[in-house]
């Protein structure tokens, strides 16, 4: 799980860990801060459950001013779905009357690999707060994402080592009419990534968000696959942000996109974490920056063993 780290902002607020092992009241107003509620359940000193830390915490905050509310470990996590902490947040739906973003399973490999994590139906969140402008998950074990309506939400991410197909349509199923940003970490068969390009095609097809601006599909082994089907797809044209990052991307797929529809429209392109050669990065380089185009190249990876595109590896899988 390594390139995952705890969130740093939420919303555009700064994540900041709520003390639960402390009486003392927070020094930030509940409104100023995305806060991160988590629990150890390795930690000897304190047995605190994620229930009685969330219980806590609207004892401690006004939760009628909460804006961002950050999910992070709330106990065995590979054991305990995140049906657990969602049903306590929504439970308390009626208290956090202004909130706006929730982002559940925020754990670094430390606290459990990111396969591992186990998930469960997160449309129940869209349901509970139909003003959520954000909803982001982390972890793919168990996910599901029941085809729904909601009015507001702006940004939908979802970060796997493998995103199972049928989370794939339930989103595009979703009537998401105000949606402007959509990530999708597709991940590796290995860990439950069953997805071809051919269940993008609703996606790529542009039909389906119309308000949609920014697409990232990201951290896959069809990353070339996915960079031809998109050099032709009509969703780029309405798109100002581009990130085909994390993945197995090489000289096939950074070709196609070259030879395919113009970038040039775009704010940025990233494709950081990739295979290209020196030759493929100046190209892009050359055909996308004089229009203002900011291209992420960084990390450059070399397969493992030399062995082509057989060596290939994503950012993130187990």
């Amino acid at each position: 799980m390594s390139g995952v780290d705890h969130l740093h902002e939420l919303l555009g607020l700064p994540a900041v860990d709520f003390r639960h092992t402390t009486n003392e009241a927070p020094a930030q107003a509940a409104d100023a801060v995305a806060w991160r509620i988590a629990v150890d359940p390795y930690d000897d000193e304190s047995e605190m459950t994620w229930e009685e830390a969330f219980q806590a915490f609207l004892g401690a905050v006004d939760p009628a001013g909460v804006r961002a509310l950050i999910i992070g470990q709330w106990g065995e996590s590979s054991e305990e779905t995140s049906s657990y902490p969602i049903g306590l947040v929504i439970a308390a739906a009626g208290r956090l009357t202004s909130l706006e973003a929730i982002f559940v399973g925020d754990m670094t490999r430390e606290q459990d690999e990111i396969s591992w994590i186990e998930q469960s139906d997160v449309t129940a969140l869209l349901t509970a707060f139909p003003a959520l402008l954000e909803l982001g998950v982390r972890g793919g074990m168990c996910l599901a994402f029941s085809p729904s309506r909601h009015e507001r939400l702006r940004s939908l991410t979802i970060e796997t080592g493998g995103l199972p197909v049928e989370v794939i349509r339930g989103i595009l199923d979703s009537e998401l009419p105000s949606l402007e940003r959509l990530d999708l970490w597709l991940g590796v068969s290995e860990y439950g990534g069953d997805a071809d390009v051919a269940d993008l095609a609703p996606l790529l097809s542009g039909s389906r968000f119309p308000r949609l601006h920014h697409l990232g599909l990201r951290n896959s082994e069809l990353q070339n696959e996915i960079a031809v089907a998109v050099a032709g797809a009509p969703v780029v044209a309405q798109l100002r942000t581009l990130g085909l990052s994390n993945g197995t991307l090489g000289d096939e797929g950074a070709a196609a996109l070259l030879e395919g529809q113009p970038l040039t429209h775009l704010e940025q392109l990233d494709l950081h974490h990739h295979f290209l050669t020196e030759p493929m990065e100046r190209r892009i380089k050359e055909a996308l920056e004089p229009h203002g185009v900011k291209v992420d190249l960084s990390e450059r990876e070399e397969p493992w063993g030399g062995r082509g595109i057989e060596g290939r590896y994503t950012t993130v899988a187990e």
